[in-house]
């Protein structure tokens, strides 16, 4: 089965559009309220600042953004969404060139990453999780731009440090790639002594460090108060001798769940694996680097420290995982099996918004079925009858004052939990239910 290099591109674009308009309209129609992440951000985003109590800054910007476009329009954080994941994919595709001649195996490649749960079924929920993974793609392809000179460009080696400031700045997770890219080029340098040091490889290090500086002193100015929430959510906490073992097996059974139908279409087109790697190959050893060594460091940090890595936290790992299966084995590639490839990849493509419209629409006890909007429009008419001033101070929780952030024409910041020592420096306030809103 061949085709044409125009059809390719034609395939690709109809590919990367249908998963941007049906993701976009699914959660939409089948949706009544934001996911609890979108509007957790949202609230942040209601005062922009260099961090916020659980993460680096950068999703709350990039949502803060496209608020002051959008508005409470729900559809506009879908598709936000929905962008940073076929802009990834496009990245990745590019990036593939390199590694597989074949352009039909090239669209092979993207289209296995449907089979992962992380780039269909979670991504309506615009998160931390979902604002890395660009930066993530942006950063391999540049890291591989360097990998591949034998002078690294300035250019080349000052977008490496852009990509990789803007994938920390969204998830502090980001560092197993950027250790992991490191370590590839300290083993060239120093271990195989096959290329020599470039002082170009310092403006990586250079941007990136700059670019941190903002957050680095609010960080110092606000007790690293992410770096303790992080902490906190891994269970280091109350991580006990089992869990040092308990842990990473249920880490490897969960994400062997999350990839399983990747594996199957890959099965599909790969019945016989024969192959002897060889890491004299660059492009293998680039691959194993970016894809593997990420995963195996961010286990052994499980394994020595007991702590617990969240399924969702590995969002952007397997992002390069399709051209590495294909680049390993695009000799195996049988084309008589590429017609039930495109058959199964299909069922996937449309069997994931499918499923998740049915139990959006059929379950009923989500945070999506929040009635955020008409607990917005209750506030504001009580409001109304008592004040002529607009509310811009909301108290409460993340979720319930962060829907009213969100869905109140006024979009007031959203200024932390209800505290009566903020109270009093509000001019006129009301409280309902453990939220008060006010002005100041």
């Amino acid at each position: 089965m061949k085709i044409k290099i125009n059809n390719i591109k034609k395939i690709l674009t109809l590919f990367l559009f249908s998963h941007l308009i049906i993701w976009t309209l699914i959660p939409s129609i089948s949706n009544n309220n934001l996911p609890l992440d979108t509007i957790e951000h949202l609230a942040w985003a209601s005062e922009l600042q260099f961090g916020y109590g659980k993460h680096p800054p950068l999703v709350a910007w990039v949502l803060g953004f496209f608020f002051s476009i959008f508005s409470n329009q729900d559809w506009a954080y879908y598709f936000l969404s929905q962008l940073f994941i076929i802009f990834s994919f496009f990245i990745v595709y590019e990036f593939s060139k390199d590694f597989i001649k074949n352009p039909s195996h090239r669209l092979i490649s993207i289209f296995l990453l449907e089979g992962i749960y992380f780039y269909n079924f979670t991504t309506p929920e615009f998160n931390v999780n979902v604002c890395q993974i660009p930066f993530w793609a942006l950063t391999v392809y540049f890291s591989w731009k360097v990998f591949n000179q034998k002078i690294p460009s300035v250019k080349d080696c000052v977008l490496v440090g852009l990509f990789a400031a803007g994938g920390f700045l969204s998830k502090y997770l980001f560092i197993y790639l950027l250790i992991s890219i490191d370590l590839l080029f300290i083993y060239l340098i120093f271990i195989r002594k096959e290329r020599k040091f470039n002082f170009n490889y310092i403006f990586s290090i250079e941007v990136f460090l700059v670019l941190m500086i903002p957050h680095v002193i609010w960080l110092f100015d606000n007790e690293f108060i992410t770096i303790t929430y992080g902490l906190a959510r891994s269970g280091l906490e109350t991580s006990n001798i089992i869990d040092h073992f308990n842990y990473p097996i249920l880490f490897l059974i969960k994400q062997l769940g999350i990839i399983l139908p990747f594996v199957f279409m890959a099965a599909i087109i790969v019945k016989k694996i024969q192959y002897k790697l060889n890491f004299k190959d660059k492009n293998l050893l680039f691959l194993v680097f970016i894809n593997i060594l990420p995963i195996f460091l961010i286990l052994l940090t499980s394994m020595i420290t007991g702590s617990k890595i969240r399924t969702m936290w590995m969002t952007p790992f397997y992002l390069f995982f399709g051209t590495l299966v294909i680049y390993i084995f695009q000799k195996q590639i049988l084309k008589i099996n590429l017609k039930k490839f495109f058959i199964a990849f299909i069922f996937i493509f449309l069997l994931s918004p499918i499923t998740y419209g049915y139990i959006s629409i059929t379950k009923t006890d989500k945070r999506t079925d929040y009635p955020g909007k008409e607990i917005a429009q209750k506030v504001q008419a009580k409001w109304s009858k008592e004040f002529d001033d607009p509310i811009n101070i909301v108290l409460g929780n993340e979720w319930n004052a962060g829907n009213l952030s969100y869905h109140l024409k006024s979009r007031p910041v959203w200024d932390g939990e209800v505290d009566k020592n903020k109270l009093e420096t509000y001019n006129k306030y009301i409280c309902i239910d453990q939220i008060c809103v006010g002005n100041k």
